[in-house]
Order: C-alpha cells, then sequence, then structure tokens
C-alpha cells in the first residue's frame, strides 16, 4: 500500500456560476480515519467525487492508492469501496439479494456477501426488501455493498445524515471497527460531534475551500476554542449551521 492513501492538489469545480471547490488540497495516510467537515453546501460532496474519480476536475489532480484517479482507472475500483449520499441499490431486491448482487459484480462468493450482512447486524432483514428497511438499517446495508469486496481505502459520504441518535452510535462503532482493520476511511459529515468522536484528523471546509487540517483536539486547543463549533466561528466569522 502506497504511504499516503490520497494526494489532492489544487482541485477546483465549477457549476455554472458556483464554485464548488475552490483549491482543494489534503493528504490523506494509509490507516487514518480522516473527516472532511463543513456545512451543507460546503462543497464535500464535489471534492470527494473528484478523489474518487467520479467527476472530472477543471484544476488540479488527485492521486489514490498512488494513481491518478482521473481517468477514471478500472485497476483502482477493487482496491477502492464507495457509500454514496444517496444509497444506490438495485430496484426490489432483499438485503441478501442486494449484496450478493455486488459481490458478483467483482466475482466475489455469495458466502462472503452473507458473511457481510452478518458484519453489520443485518442476517435477521436479509429476506427484506431495501425500500422496507429503517434508515439506519439501509446505511448499514449500503456499508456493507461497499465493503465485499476487502477494499483498502473507503469513502463515506454523510453515512448518519438523517439518523436517529442511536442509530448514529451504532454506525460509529462499526466504522471504527472498519478502520481498525486497517482500512484508510475517509467520510464527509456535517455532524461536529462526529468529526470528534471518530476522525484522527479532518479537514473543515466552507465555500469550497479548505479552511484548517488537523486533529479535532488539536484545533481546538491551537484556537483556543471550546469545541469544533467554535472553530469554525473563528476561522469564519460566522455560527456553523448543519
Amino acid at each position: 500500500m502506497a504511504e499516503n492513501a490520497i494526494m489532492a492538489e489544487g482541485l477546483r469545480k465549477r457549476y455554472g456560476g458556483t464554485q464548488a471547490v475552490d483549491g482543494v488540497s489534503l493528504t490523506v495516510e494509509s490507516g487514518e480515519f480522516y473527516g472532511i467537515l463543513g456545512p451543507n453546501g460546503a462543497g464535500k460532496t464535489t471534492t470527494l467525487e473528484i478523489i474518487e474519480g467520479l467527476r472530472e476536475p477543471d484544476e488540479g489532480e488527485a492521486r489514490v492508492l498512488g494513481l491518478p484517479s482521473w481517468p477514471r482507472d478500472r485497476s483502482l475500483l477493487r482496491r477502492m469501496g464507495v457509500q454514496l449520499q444517496a444509497s444506490a441499490f438495485f430496484e426490489k431486491l432483499t438485503a441478501r439479494e442486494q449484496i450478493r448482487t455486488f459481490a458478483a459484480l467483482y466475482g466475489i462468493p455469495e458466502e462472503r456477501a452473507d458473511a457481510m450482512l452478518e458484519r453489520v447486524g443485518l442476517t435477521e432483514k436479509a429476506d427484506v426488501r431495501d425500500d422496507k428497511l429503517s434508515g439506519g438499517q439501509a446505511q448499514r446495508l449500503s456499508i456493507a455493498c461497499a465493503l465485499v469486496h476487502d477494499p483498502e481505502l473507503v469513502f463515506l459520504d454523510e453515512p448518519t445524515t438523517g439518523l436517529d441518535p442511536q442509530a448514529r452510535r451504532n454506525l460509529w462503532d462499526l466504522l471504527r471497527q472498519i478502520n481498525a482493520e486497517g482500512r484508510t476511511v475517509v467520510l464527509t459529515t456535517h455532524y461536529m460531534d462526529e468529526a470528534e468522536t471518530l476522525c484522527d484528523r479532518v479537514a473543515v471546509m466552507d465555500h469550497g475551500r479548505v479552511l484548517r487540517v488537523g486533529p479535532p483536539r488539536e484545533l481546538i486547543e491551537e484556537l483556543g476554542a471550546d469545541s469544533l463549533e467554535d472553530v469554525f466561528l473563528q476561522l469564519t466569522g460566522r455560527e456553523y449551521r448543519e
């Protein structure tokens, strides 16, 4: 595995009159739990999509596991797991059918798919269609599908949005386990407590720019702040809004 899982330099992306990503540079170390933190509209998702190779940057370059992410490199697909902000399931399939279908795309046996379903605590929901799952269960299934081929690097785009507090904490436990197994995890979130709880380092973003990078506790201490919300206030001059 490369020493750095991700290196991005000078990423920019514009949509019409909106500069969604404005000169983003960041480095993610192998094995790190890295957070991209910011309010809705900060540019987190577009930054992630560029790094994943889903969007072409207007300027700049991203390298993932030592390789350019654009043009999209099929050799990287097996090494990355991607959980999108909106779960992309095949229609009218049960949880078991969903994960077995994802596994088949990578040539992974059904036994591995079923084991991953158990791993995320969905064995009892194996025969339930995805549209009948709760929000937390659907997010667990989405993460299971992203992990079924055993990737080195996992991207999670706001995986706990819309979940109740208990479902969020349950999902946090799963995310910690994923990282503890040696995988690099990159998480976008607009929840300050989530970033502070899970991440080794965070990039604080707003208006398409990275304002500061560092371990959450160090950022708080460095700026003499009481919390990450206070860090954001000091960096931007305005209160944080999820």
